[in-house]
């Protein structure tokens, strides 16, 4: 009961994300486009697998977490994907660290971490 309470919790907390948890690892998916990311705040619990797939319609993109030490490339046609465990609460800022034209410096986001 208490895993099925969970995954309604975290269902009605990520609308925007499509997601799925299964074996204990939550998986988001993350389009990367035009100088934004879709969605733009991504809501996770602390000590929970992350499994973070990506993928971008137009041009190269990255992905870059830096305060969890990950990121990746993201090629226009290919899943990009990302696994990492948080265990620190709070807000982070995620950002595109590939140029993608002019606008590029205002593509982030936000990962929140809650307990």
């Amino acid at each position: 009961m208490a895993v099925n309470s969970l995954r309604r919790a975290i269902v009605i907390a990520l609308p925007a994300a499509a997601l799925a948890q299964s074996e204990g690892v939550l998986e988001l998916h993350v389009v990367a486009r035009r100088f934004r990311f879709d969605p733009e705040t991504l809501r996770v619990r602390a000590g929970v697998p992350v499994l973070l797939r990506l993928t971008s319609p137009e041009v190269p993109m990255g992905f870059n977490l830096p305060d969890f030490g990950v990121r990746t490339d993201i090629v226009p046609g290919k899943e990009a994907q990302l696994r990492f465990t948080p265990q620190r609460t709070g807000q982070f800022t995620f950002l595109c660290d590939v140029f993608c034209g002019n606008g590029h410096e205002n593509m982030s986001g936000t990962l929140e971490v809650h307990g």
